[in-house]
């Protein structure tokens, strides 16, 4: 490779670089599925590990798929232990969750997911002379993957609610520090990761979720190029689902307010926020707490976000006061929960069996 960087270069007298070590970051994959139940209060955590098939992929030249380092892989994520319903920081939730489970994922693989890594198909120059093209060409086509080597195509996509409240230190680091790893990189090195504003969290719509994350992550030539170079090298899907809730610290001895009624001594009340010390409390996510407590038929996502809830659910959490330990109340911390796994749910039933991803392809997604 360092041989590789001292060409004979056509602008003539010697060329002095300094050579660096590089190292790639490598990913894993995984697929999990959780569900959440407000029967008997407790939520539930269920998942199965994917199993994956080798095989042939139909149409031109045809490729065999060895499952083999990918299930390996896969294996290895449902040993990873998953603190599942717990508050946190979202630092601790990236670090502790999601980051350990895709670095295990493609560990020891060439990972790709940056515009330049795709040069091996020949850029279109336009506006350049015949000598410029064709030396800007050479340049770039030495950053193009080696698809002989076992490689793994990255995507990463996320959803977050449109809420001003969000848009500061949790998407940020969001986008730092799960995005920049995993996510699509510009040929300028800028995370480009897929973003939804699903109002109230959750999702939109999880068909057309998984089907714009794949279908831009990787065109039909693409995956037929990395499907060609090895056997053992797959695409990976990583979508993030999100929402929010209040959560107003209250104290031992202050008094919460939450829909006329007090809660004196409880450690927060949920469903309420303070944008800072010269605001007045508010709701949120002022969505959810909107279709709990005064549902519209005409409002499109109280609609949306009640079918996610399901109506049982429904039923029980407008009809029923839930309290934490502390008598903090909790309907609506539960409620976005549940609409976040809901949509969770409902992406990783499009992207899978018949779905957005073919045998060779790998999804891993968190609520």
């Amino acid at each position: 490779r360092i041989d590789n960087v001292w060409p004979t270069t056509e602008r003539g007298g010697l060329r002095a670089e300094m050579i660096f070590t590089r190292v790639l970051p490598v990913l894993a994959i995984a697929a999990s599925c959780a569900a959440a139940s407000i029967d008997g209060l407790a939520p539930s955590m269920v998942g199965s590990p994917m199993r994956l098939k080798g095989g042939f992929l139909g149409g031109g030249k045809e490729s065999k798929f060895d499952p083999s380092v990918a299930q390996e892989r896969i294996d290895n994520v449902w040993k990873l232990d998953c603190d599942f319903g717990r508050e946190a920081e979202p630092h601790q939730v990236y670090f502790e969750e999601i980051i350990p489970d895709r670095f295990s994922l493609t560990k020891g693989l060439q990972l790709i997911r940056d515009e330049l890594c795709m040069s091996f198909n020949k850029p279109k120059h336009k506006n350049m002379n015949q000598d410029s093209a064709r030396m800007a060409a050479k340049n770039v086509l030495a950053c193009a993957a080696d698809l002989n080597l076992p490689s793994v195509l990255s995507t990463c996509a996320y959803t977050v609610c449109g809420d001003r409240i969000c848009q500061s230190g949790a998407v940020r680091d969001y986008t730092r520090s799960v995005a920049g790893r995993f996510g699509s990189l510009t040929e300028f090195g800028d995370p480009k990761p897929e973003l939804f504003f699903a109002t109230g969290g959750g999702t939109d719509s999880g068909p057309t979720l998984a089907h714009v994350t794949v279908a831009h992550a990787w065109d039909p030539l693409l995956k037929k190029q990395l499907y060609d170079g090895n056997a053992k090298s797959f695409v990976l899907a990583n979508i993030d689902i999100s929402t929010h809730c209040g959560h107003l610290d209250i104290g031992k001895n202050g008094v919460g307010t939450l829909g006329g009624k007090k809660y004196p001594g409880v450690g927060a009340i949920y469903g309420q926020a303070q944008e800072s010390v010269f605001r007045d409390p508010r709701a949120a996510c002022g969505a959810i707490v909107g279709m709990l407590t005064n549902f519209n038929l005409a409002n499109g996502v109280h609609v949306r976000l009640r079918n996610d809830l399901g109506e049982r659910n429904y039923a029980y959490l407008t009809s029923n006061e839930i309290v934490a330990d502390d008598g903090s109340p909790v309907n609506f911390l539960i409620a976005a929960a549940i609409i976040a796994v809901q949509g969770m749910r409902n992406t990783l039933e499009a992207l899978g069996p018949g779905g957005e991803l073919d045998e060779r392809g790998v999804g891993h997604m968190t609520a």
